[in-house]
């Protein structure tokens, strides 16, 4: 779960600064949307949705955005119709990417995402080709500072969860998707509140990679994620503390 670790703080640095230029706001109205299409506008009774909320408030969305957007997604409001979409590949270095998109336009999206790949050293691939690599799991994680190891064991496996990990001062809970808001419910009413918590994808393998082709893979997502379809982007490289060290001063 290192490497799993390391990239979720580098995405939490990058999407504070993809919130400063309003792009932040734009995929996450999109997910609202579409999970208020798919399970209902009550978040209460539809986890995606909860999950898309708090992104939202976290992310110091107004409100009335997010109404409009799940309003949009249960019928009330006009608005379009997004289709989920999975692309795979590979990066430099032979690490695996997983895009996960929601797009009003397939056509336009493809060429988006192969031309990212092209440009960085890389190459779209078809479907499946490294999706086996990545375990969809429900991940909340802790500050280190904030709670008992002990506790936050005994309470996390009570809930169902399947582990739990330190790396660095942090704590990561993981758990099948199935029993993620049970798990979760159940961790905040013990007084133990996330710092995140999303149902997301893990890479099962890390495949290190060092000085220019992280600087390459790095370039890549980017690229990637400045398309407002582009929803997440997922990787199985494992990048040194040195360069994690570069990489948030850059």
């Amino acid at each position: 779960m290192s490497g799993h670790s390391k990239w979720a703080n580098i995405k939490r640095r990058k999407g504070a600064q993809d919130a400063a230029r309003g792009k932040l706001f734009t995929k996450i109205i999109r997910e609202i949307t579409v999970a208020a299409r798919m399970g209902g506008g009550d978040p209460a009774s539809n986890p995606r949705l909860r999950a898309a909320i708090d992104k939202a408030k976290a992310a110091s969305m107004p409100r009335d955005n997010i109404k409009r957007a799940v309003a949009k997604g249960s019928g009330n409001l006009d608005s379009d119709n997004y289709e989920e979409v999975q692309f795979e590949g590979y990066g430099p270095g032979g690490v695996a990417v997983l895009v996960r998109v929601l797009t009003d336009n397939r056509n336009r999206t493809t060429a988006e995402v192969r031309h990212a790949f092209t440009k960085n050293g890389g190459n779209l691939g078809t479907t499946g080709c490294v999706g086996y690599l990545f375990n969809r799991l429900g991940v909340l994680t802790f500050d280190a500072s904030g709670v008992d190891e002990d506790d936050l064991m005994m309470e996390a496996l009570e809930a169902g969860a399947e582990d739990v990990a330190r790396d660095a001062d942090q704590y990561e809970v993981t758990c099948d998707p199935s029993v993620f808001e049970e798990c979760r419910t159940h961790l905040e009413n013990a007084g133990m509140s996330p710092i995140s918590a999303e149902i997301t994808w893990v890479a099962s393998n890390d495949v290190k990679v060092q000085g220019r082709q992280v600087d390459q893979v790095m370039r890549l997502i980017e690229m990637l994620e400045d398309s407002d379809d582009v929803q997440n982007v997922f990787t199985n490289a494992d990048i040194s503390d040195a360069d994690m060290e570069r990489l948030s001063q850059a």
